[in-house]
Formats: C-alpha cells, sequence, structure tokens
C-alpha cells in the first residue's frame, strides 16, 4: 500500500502501521504540519499501542526538520495534550491515537494552538502541503532536540477539579470499576478517580501495553469483564473507556451495560440542573433521549455533523454549555469543548452523590428508546454512490443531507453515513421499540440492495 490509501479527513491521518502507515508517512506530515506552524514548540503525544514510540520517533524528526521544538509527553489523554496546547505557549500538537480502531491501526491528530483539533479547511491545506512536499526545511543551526513534559495532565485534572463538587463525591465514599482496555487510561484512570474524586477502584485490562484485551470500541457488548468485576467487587457503577480515554460507556451496580447515548444524558442532566442552564449541542446520530433531557430543563439542542472538530465548532456557534456524539463522548465548555471520559466520570459520580440514587434507578429517569447501529462494509468508490441512491429513498421523512443521509419519521429516525475512520457506512436508528428499529433496518438493506454498485 501507499499513503493513497491513508483515511485522511477531520479525525486526522489513519492508517495500519507498515501499510498505509509508515514512519515514512508519518515524518512526512510532521514537516507539513511544522511548515503550516512556522518555528516554535509543539506538543507530541500517543497512546499505550506498541508502534507509537516507532511513530512518534518520526514525527519528532519531521517536526525538528522543519524548525520545530518538540515538546514529548509520552502517553496523556487526547483532552489532556488538548488543555495543555491551550494552557501553554505551544504553537500545537500533534497526537498519535487511533482512538477505537484495533491494534494494527495507528493514526496523527493534529491541533491548534488554541487547544482544538484542526478545522477541516486547515485539514485540506494541511494535506495540500504534504502532497506537495512543499516543506520548511531548518538549517542545523536550528535544530532542536525534543523535551520532555513532565505531569501532561496536571492541567486537565486542575480544570476538573475546579468544575466538579468533588467534596460532595467525595462523601459517597464510591466503589467503582473501570476498564481502559490497556489503553491511556490504564495509567490516568486509577490515579485520577482515587486521588481526585476518593474512589475505591477495582481495575480490569489495566496494563498500559496496547495489547487490547477486548473490542478497543467501548460497545455495551463489549464490557463483559467489567460487569462482572462491578458485580464481584459490589461497585456502584463501572466505566468502560475505549483506548485513548475520550469516550466512557457506563456500567450499573447490577452489572448491566447501559446504551453509550445515556453516557451523554446523564452528564447533560448534571451540567443543566446543577452547573449552568444553557444550549446543547448533539451529533445527528445521537439519540433523541438528549432532546427529551434538555427539555426537562427547557434548555435547546442543536444538531451537527458527527465528528469532534463539528460538535466542538457548534459548540462554539450556539455558545453551548455541553455537548457531545452517540458513542460516549462527553464534552463540557466549562473545563474544555473536547471528549473527555474522566470529565463524564465525575459527573456521573456527582449526579449519584447529589441525587443518593443507584445508576440502575438514575437510567430509569430516561426514555427506553430501541436503537440500533450497524456497521456496512463498502469501498471507497461504493459510499458515496450508495448515499447518493438513499437521498430519495425516504419521501415520508425530514431528511438532512449535511452528514450523510439522515431521515427523521418524527417518532423513530435513521442515519447513514461514511465512517471518518473505517471503510464502512455507519448506521444508527432508533425507534419506540424494537419492532420499529427492526422495521427501519430491514427497509435500509432492502433499499440498498436496489442501488447499482460500481464494477457489479
Amino acid at each position: 500500500m501507499t499513503d493513497l490509501f491513508l483515511k485522511a479527513g477531520i479525525s486526522g491521518v489513519r492508517g495500519v502501521v507498515g501499510e498505509s502507515l509508515t514512519p515514512q508517512i508519518a515524518l512526512g506530515f510532521a514537516q507539513a504540519f511544522g511548515t503550516l506552524l512556522g518555528r516554535g514548540s509543539v506538543l507530541v503525544g500517543r497512546d499505550t499501542r506498541p508502534s507509537g514510540p516507532m511513530i512518534e520517533a518520526a514525527v519528532t524528526a519531521g517536526l525538528i526538520g522543519a524548525g520545530c521544538q518538540p515538546v514529548t509527553t509520552g502517553v496523556v489523554p487526547p483532552p489532556s495534550l488538548l488543555i495543555l496546547a491551550a494552557a501553554s505557549a505551544a504553537r500545537g500538537g500533534i497526537l498519535i491515537t487511533a482512538s477505537h480502531n484495533t491494534a494494527p491501526w495507528n493514526a496523527l491528530k493534529f491541533i491548534d494552538s488554541g487547544g482544538r483539533f484542526l478545522s477541516p479547511g486547515r485539514i485540506e491545506h494541511l494535506l495540500d502541503v504534504y502532497h506537495q512536499r512543499s516543506f520548511r526545511l531548518a538549517d542545523e543551526s536550528r535544530l532542536r532536540d525534543p523535551v520532555p513534559r513532565d505531569r501532561p495532565a496536571e492541567p486537565h485534572f486542575a480544570r476538573v477539579r475546579a468544575y466538579l463538587d468533588t467534596a460532595r463525591i467525595r462523601e459517597g465514599r464510591f466503589r467503582v470499576a473501570v476498564d481502559p482496555v490497556n489503553g491511556v487510561g490504564a495509567l490516568y484512570a486509577r490515579p485520577f478517580l482515587e486521588a481526585e474524586l476518593g474512589c475505591e477502584v477495582v481495575s480490569v485490562h489495566d496494563a498500559p501495553d496496547g495489547r487490547f484485551g477486548r473490542d478497543p470500541e467501548p460497545r455495551p457488548d463489549a464490557l463483559g469483564d467489567l460487569a462482572e468485576a462491578v458485580r464481584a467487587g459490589g461497585c456502584a457503577v463501572g466505566f468502560g473507556q475505549d483506548p485513548d480515554g475520550d469516550r466512557l460507556t457506563l456500567v450499573d451496580e447490577r452489572g448491566e451495560a447501559l446504551a453509550e447515548d445515556l453516557t451523554l444524558a446523564i452528564a447533560v442532566a448534571e451540567v443543566l440542573e446543577f452547573h449552568r442552564p444553557g444550549p446543547v449541542v448533539a451529533n445527528r446520530s445521537t439519540s433523541k433521549v438528549v432532546d427529551h433531557t434538555a427539555a426537562r430543563f427547557r434548555c435547546p439542542v442543536h444538531r451537527c455533523p458527527i465528528g469532534e472538530v463539528h460538535v466542538a465548532e457548534a459548540m462554539a456557534t450556539h455558545q453551548a454549555v455541553v455537548g457531545g456524539e452517540q458513542n460516549g463522548g462527553v464534552m463540557v465548555a466549562d473545563v474544555h469543548p473536547c471528549r473527555d471520559s474522566f470529565t463524564a466520570m465525575g459527573l456521573v459520580l456527582e449526579r449519584l452523590a447529589r441525587t443518593g440514587r443507584t445508576l440502575s434507578e438514575l437510567r430509569r429517569e430516561f426514555p427506553a428508546w430501541a436503537a440500533r447501529k450497524e456497521r456496512i462494509p463498502v469501498s471507497p468508490a461504493e459510499a458515496p454512490v450508495l448515499l447518493r441512491g438513499l437521498r430519495h429513498a425516504y419521501p415520508e421523512a425530514a431528511v438532512d443531507l449535511s452528514d450523510g443521509v439522515y431521515a427523521d419519521f418524527g417518532d423513530r429516525w435513521i442515519h447513514v453515513r461514511k465512517s471518518n475512520t473505517e471503510p464502512i457506512l455507519r448506521v444508527t436508528l432508533e425507534a419506540p421499540d424494537p419492532d420499529g428499529a427492526e422495521a427501519l433496518w430491514t427497509g435500509l438493506q432492502e433499499r440498498l440492495q436496489g442501488i447499482p454498485r460500481p464494477g457489479r
């Protein structure tokens, strides 16, 4: 494979290590990014994947070659690196992580000086510089060795401490279980929960070696070991993270995993009721349970395309106090507009402490929608053809085409879009009951079968 097989977009540049993502490609993108930024310090962090140190070495070499000063943080959660970029004099940062992708994958995510991932427009500019190979090359006198940064998560955790009612959480003396899937959270989740929130912690899959002990995406059906740890340990809650620690799925005290959307709904309820009310942002694939929650506090919900950068931009546009995505990504403006499982864990514990209820009791406050998430493998050529074919397939619905095809039938909806990170179409749908959800899924399959595919 060549770099033409890389997936490049708002989620960064990612590929399979040794195939579509090589040290040479990582070096070239780092040179391109350094060329855009100009001279100055650039943060470099990574997750625990075995390929991380190799890619980090290539990235730092590319930055040095462009005349930048790499500042290395080692293994660090994405929100920590984003907040550090915003709080420091760095010109930007590069985060080396493929998030929920399986271990053979890795990726580069690019951060601006304000602590946000690059906008789509700036990503396009970066790709232009990379493909033109018009890199700035520093002379020998301007080459700077990497400088390590100690305690890179401290500015992040300081903001979380200031935001949460940590005294109330500590009074709860919660016993919790956490599954960081041998990722970044294996270094940070237990210390955070113990030192910052006074919890007693039971851990599973907590070796920071990047060799995932389960599916790296923290879907409810992947959290069996965490559920068993909750039951065996008598825990109030279980926290399931993804490999880089920015997404969160919950397991209640009975060992039952909650849908990822409920992580956001519970956080939204806590923010609007006890911190400050205001607008909420959610992407198109997020459950209407978030709309129901915001309506309880008379706050509007604004929808946007999928992607953390899109949610962050919409939060700024609408001056939202909280936002997030259907995958367990919670974004709180007063901490930082980025997905942050650590803030999310704190908000869940804060709500348990304030209400005195169990998580299973809190769960019953929210409507029980029947949701379904499916993945349809497609080639790069098939995806746009299938999406175009679906544009007029739902005449009885209100259709939005800003992010794939979103059809809203009032009491149910379906969203089909091309993945930003994998060669698939992602399907998310929701209905009042399982039969309704099944009917939506069956209907979609029938419509897709009627669309001619390239090469078939």
